[in-house]
């Protein structure tokens, strides 16, 4: 929406002076206008973007800096020069990347390494009880050179929150209904919907709701330092956060 949920984030942070006491992230790459250089991993674009953002942030520097997507029109090295010069210029403390593959993020690092370039220091996948993908190369990676994983869907959409009851009926509030996208309703299928129904048994046998099981599920992984949350209503972020300080049995998990 054009950074409107910066401008809200940026306007409640300075009223209520909460701005030294939070980790504030932010991203670049989507577009944000219908100009040739309103979106992308480029330099111009990021150099301008982070401008904008620290202007509807009301902040003098960005905490996290990521790259919503990853780079494909360009060298990887254009981009992390241009959030090297936001790190010595003090607008970013800490740059990261979002739904990279895992070649390109150890490619990120070795040009960081050969160059002198600061480098990621996190990735933020899609992780879910159905979506395990970056088990195989992602998970070992950021292990192994200490990027933490902040993983985006950890409720698959809602599925295993018992968001939809059969494919094709979609509630009217939903992303599968608001947002018309093919990508989003392919991801509702019916072992996706079935799944989400077994998940919502055993929560509720152990005293606990299908959305906290299954965030409980991706806190606890391996290499995982906070899955993120997407509460659209009070209700669904006083139901995520009792879920910070308990795990999960490794029966159950």
């Amino acid at each position: 929406n054009k950074g409107e949920s910066e401008r809200i984030t940026g306007k409640f942070l300075k009223e209520n002076k909460l701005r030294d006491q939070v980790v504030l992230a932010t991203k670049v790459f989507g577009r944000v206008g219908d100009r040739p250089n309103e979106g992308g991993g480029t330099r111009f674009h990021i150099i301008k973007a982070c401008e904008d953002s620290l202007q509807r942030l009301q902040t003098d520097h960005i905490d996290l800096y990521q790259l919503h997507r990853p780079p494909l029109t360009h060298p990887q090295e254009e981009t992390l020069r241009a959030f090297d010069d936001l790190i010595r210029a003090g607008k970013v403390r800490y740059i990261g990347c979002s739904t990279h593959p895992a070649w390109m993020v150890m490619e990120a690092m070795s040009i960081s390494e050969r160059y002198g370039l600061n480098r990621y220091i996190s990735e933020q996948p899609p992780y879910n009880l159905l979506d395990r993908r970056i088990e195989n190369e992602l998970v070992p990676l950021c292990q192994k050179y200490g990027l933490a994983i902040l993983p985006w869907s950890p409720l698959a959409m809602g599925i295993l929150a018992g968001r939809y009851a059969e494919t094709g009926n979609y509630p009217e509030d939903s992303r599968a209904h608001l947002w018309d996208s093919s990508m989003v309703k392919a991801r509702v299928t019916q072992r996706g919907i079935d799944v989400g129904r077994s998940v919502q048994q055993m929560a509720q046998e152990r005293g606990m709701t299908a959305s906290q099981l299954a965030l409980r599920w991706t806190k606890d992984q391996p290499g995982v330092t906070a899955p993120i949350i997407g509460p659209r209503t009070l209700a669904h972020l006083e139901d995520a956060l009792p879920i910070m300080d308990k795990t999960l049995t490794d029966a159950d998990r």
